[in-house]
């Protein structure tokens, strides 16, 4: 994990992974590829920038408790570029 990026699995069983993320201001998830589908439940409005890994760019805009999902496979860099606030997510993926 990179400096200013924190998780807490919050509860994991044979069907799903439950993981709080907090990203600092400055903040990163370096590169890292999703196994299995989620679902991203945002607990802030704030922004992400998501750099995937075809160097394309993503400006995820985050509204609290506005549920998104995204497929398996997905690879991406996930930076908080603010200045002011964390940005805070659970992210649930579906084991199986």
């Amino acid at each position: 994990m990179s400096s200013g990026s924190h998780s807490e699995v919050q509860l994991e069983n044979e069907h799903f992974r439950v993981t709080k993320w907090t990203i600092e201001p400055g903040g990163a998830i370096p590169m890292h590829r999703h196994e299995h589908e989620y679902v991203v439940v945002p607990l802030v409005t704030d922004t992400m920038h998501v750099t995937n890994a075809d160097g394309s760019e993503i400006v995820a805009e985050l509204v609290t408790g506005r549920s998104y999902t995204r497929p398996s496979g997905a690879e991406h860099r996930i930076e908080n570029r603010g200045s002011e606030s964390d940005v805070v997510f659970v992210e649930v993926e579906k084991l199986s």
